[in-house]
């Protein structure tokens, strides 16, 4: 086949993302392309080269595709699903079970590794004939749950969901675990449904303005602590003699809460924030925050003749003009509970 003179040869380039884009452009060849009939020949390997044809014409190259792997018949077919489906009810499990946002990214990952895997074990089956089409779908609801999956990773590193159920109620409210069961149920007959656990629907819990999760002594004390939480979200306040717990309580957004009864003591204040407090779990499971007050806290009682003199303390949870004292973030794992 000719080539017209102004031919160009065609250099193909990946753009890949970054602060700036990188562009492809045409080369132009040193020399003028030869014109005129294209021909090629020769053999190949021993007897694997074009046939010759008898009459006499061009030779034709014949190709020789891989043959399709056998479909599998139903017991073998259902035996790889189990195999495969497997990982991924545990990982889910595990994932369900998580109580906190200590290794919560970690659970995460090993579940989307598991839906990884599942996929690259199960697109190069060939299903029986039946359940085709519906094993392709099946495929691509795991690739997407899978992406649902590796999408939540950064949800829980930014502490937007902050325990494991909160991650499933996450993956349900968009929808990618009905997605999921109903490829699942599909497959009539065959162990597809890998989404073992149920998914809560997204709630707003509270608790009451100064509850008192719990109280770790008795408070025979004549010093207060005040908390006024002006904040945008609720907060659990656990307080610590040392490295002993004293007493953890609850305040709302822009409520104050006042515990009394403390004893004599040096004090550190931590405190939890967040959205939807799950009791069994002792934790926000949405948008959660962990801080440390920065400062010691001291109560004193001193007696002078006929008086007693003893230390009140009030502390905000948010920035206030004039205010004298910086909050320290802690990792999730170092908060106390």
């Amino acid at each position: 086949m000719s080539l017209p003179p102004t031919a160009r040869r065609l250099i193909p380039c990946v753009t890949v993302a970054a602060l700036a884009l990188s562009a492809c452009s045409s080369l132009t060849p040193a020399r003028e392309p030869v014109r005129g009939q294209a021909t090629a020949g020769g053999v190949a390997g021993g007897g694997g080269g074009p046939k010759a044809d008898p009459s006499g014409g061009p030779s034709v190259a014949v190709s020789t595709a891989p043959p399709s792997p056998s479909a599998l018949t139903a017991d073998a077919y259902r035996t790889e699903l189990e195999q495969a489906g497997e990982p991924v009810r545990q990982a889910l499990r595990k994932l369900a079970a998580a109580g906190g946002l200590d290794g919560l990214d970690g659970r995460v990952r090993k579940a989307a590794g598991a839906v990884d895997q599942a996929v690259t074990r199960l697109q190069v089956l060939a299903p029986p004939p039946e359940v085709a089409a519906q094993h392709g779908a099946y495929l691509g609801a795991l690739r997407t749950f899978g992406g649902a999956l590796h999408d939540a990773v950064e949800g829980v590193r930014a502490q937007e969901t902050c325990t494991g159920p909160s991650v499933l109620t996450k993956l349900d409210k968009g929808g990618e675990l009905s997605v999921m069961k109903d490829a699942a149920a599909a497959l009539t007959g065959y162990p597809a449904d890998v989404v073992s656990v149920k998914a809560a629907k997204q709630q707003n819990r509270r608790l009451s303005n100064g509850r008192i999760l719990r109280s770790y002594e008795s408070r025979t004390g004549r010093g207060s602590l005040k908390v006024d939480n002006g904040g945008a979200y609720d907060a659990v306040v656990v307080v610590l003699r040392g490295k002993k717990r004293v007493v953890s309580f609850y305040v709302r957004k822009k409520g104050k809460a006042t515990i009394s009864g403390i004893r004599d003591g040096k004090y550190k204040v931590y405190y939890a924030t967040g959205t939807d407090w799950d009791a069994k779990r002792k934790a926000f499971t949405r948008s959660c925050d962990f801080t440390q007050f920065g400062k010691t806290v001291p109560y004193k009682t001193t007696y002078s003749g006929a008086y007693i003199r003893w230390n009140n303390w009030t502390i905000t949870l948010h920035s206030v003009k004039g205010g004298t004292v910086a909050s320290k973030p802690v990792k999730p794992g170092d908060f106390p509970k």
